[in-house]
């Protein structure tokens, strides 16, 4: 062999260790941490939590990147189009699992286009109203409107997100007619709650526990199959509305192709985060509950939820552009 030749293998194979290194290495570089909702909102609260205990533990910086827009599918398409070198993740809702109910032409699948990592926290959405509303209980709200059809008003974070999807299932399970006011974010749907442009809001326990706890609000319900720890005398809407539950929750996944290492290492750190006290504690505070799942977990809640939630959006009619 020419000293050309072997010149030329060793280029070859150290081009083929290369990847190969750069996983054992990983992470080298700051990551990108894509939320698809605006700063400030309950996703965005989750998500610097999150990123602060893994710049800990990992020795990189996450780089909070907020996408906005188009119920999240613009923060998604962002990630879809990224390379796979596990430099760039999303947080996310169940919003993931809305989308293609909604979207005629959303451009990717999310069950398919992106590497699923972890379910993050099941997050309770909430049905709340100002603490002198003339509700004060879930079934007062579906009485009136069984006998005032599209008179009550129901705001939520905005068309098609996952607090949308909820007040349509309501809608639907209980037989009643309300009339949906989108906003473009839960903060600005609980001041229209005060202001009284609306009467009612879905939102998580992360916008609403607060002000519960303050005296200005009042929740009447938990979209949850269960009552959660945080409000443990507030019922479950399907104590008064049966068979109705809206599953919420926040997940972080990847653009397709994450190398299995890169996979293996996030999923452990992630999942290491659920034993901690400390953790568990701010999540709690939020009225949330970490999972830190498995990535087949995650995949298995989109294979479950999509097709609810396309059955949901196609009785209301719901549709986005």
């Amino acid at each position: 062999m020419t000293s050309i030749d072997r010149r030329a293998l060793a280029a070859a194979l150290a081009g083929l260790a290369a990847p190969a290194l750069a996983q054992d290495a990983w992470p080298n570089r700051p990551i990108r941490l894509i939320i698809p909702f605006a700063p400030g909102g309950p996703i965005d609260t989750v998500g610097r939590l999150v990123s602060d205990r893994l710049r800990e533990r990992l020795g990189q910086p996450f780089v909070i990147d907020n996408r906005a827009g188009a119920g999240g599918s613009i923060g998604l398409r962002a990630t879809v189009q990224a390379p796979p070198d596990g430099a760039t993740f999303v947080l996310t809702s169940s919003s993931l699992a809305i989308l293609p109910a909604i979207y005629a032409n959303l451009g990717f699948d999310p069950r398919t286009d992106l590497t699923p990592v972890s379910l993050v926290a099941e997050i309770a959405t909430t049905i709340a109203v100002r603490a002198d509303h003339r509700f004060a209980t879930l079934q007062a709200l579906v009485d009136e409107a069984r006998e005032k059809p599209g008179t009550i008003t129901y705001g939520t974070s905005g068309i098609g997100s996952s607090n949308h999807l909820s007040g349509a299932m309501l809608a639907a399970t209980a037989r009643i007619d309300m009339v949906h006011v989108p906003y473009r974010g839960a903060a600005q749907a609980m001041n229209a709650v005060y202001t009284r442009d609306i009467d009612v809001v879905f939102a998580s326990t992360v916008e609403t526990l607060a002000h519960a706890r303050e005296g200005r609000a009042r929740i009447l319900a938990v979209t949850t199959a269960q009552r959660i720890a945080a409000l443990p005398d507030v019922p479950t809407a399907q104590e008064t509305v049966p068979g109705y539950v809206a599953p919420n929750w926040f997940a972080i996944a990847a653009p397709k192709g994450l190398p299995a290492p890169i996979l293996a290492r996030m999923s452990t750190e992630l999942a290491a985060l659920r034993s901690d006290p400390d953790f568990r504690a701010r999540f709690a505070m939020l009225g949330a509950e970490p999972l830190m799942s498995s990535p087949d977990t995650l995949a298995t809640r989109l294979a479950e939820d999509v097709p609810t939630w396309r059955r949901v959006a196609a009785e209301a009619g719901i549709r986005a552009e």
